[in-house]
């Protein structure tokens, strides 16, 4: 089976059906999606500004960690619950969107940037908690994890607007 039949069987599905045809099930999901959006990338922003050394200068980066990153969790969880429900919506529709082809290959991408700074010069938080500015390597994580996000937040949007579907 291709990932094109799976996509094809999946939109047959009493779940996706359902969603699809429901006024109210897309935009409260949605709007629970952005909800989630913005709680995750309102604490990975100043994370990432504090790693940088532009927010937060006097905050020790661990502190900042230890107060934002359960909150940050939060909002993931409730992106990727959300996410796997909207694309119950039409697969077949997003699964030949690029824009989503373009989040997908972002996603992981920002979460080995997040993986790699976490198993890696934070570990040694202790040596540079207070430092302005952080180690290269911390501004440079926190960097690629702005554009990343940004990135990711852009194709998520255009989404929407994908002047290349022909349905």
């Amino acid at each position: 089976m291709s990932l094109l039949n799976f996509m094809q069987w999946l939109e047959t599905t009493p779940p996706s059906v359902a969603f699809h045809e429901s006024i109210w099930s897309f935009p409260i999901v949605e709007s629970v999606h952005v909800l989630g959006l913005c709680l995750f990338l309102g604490m990975a922003v100043l994370t990432d500004l504090r790693l940088m050394g532009i927010a937060l200068k006097r905050v020790p980066v661990s502190e900042v960690m230890n107060r934002l990153l359960p909150w940050t969790w939060a909002g993931a969880v409730i992106m990727v619950v959300s996410g796997v429900v909207l694309f119950l919506n039409t697969p077949v529709r997003y699964y030949t969107n690029i824009f989503l082809r373009v989040k997908f290959v972002m996603l992981p991408l920002a979460v080995v940037n997040a993986w790699v700074f976490h198993s890696g010069i934070y570990r040694k938080v202790a040596k540079w908690d207070q430092q302005v500015p952080t180690p290269k390597f911390a501004r440079f994580a926190g960097a690629i994890s702005l554009v990343l996000w940004s990135g990711i937040v852009i194709a998520g949007r255009m989404i929407a607007y994908n002047w290349f579907d022909k349905r």
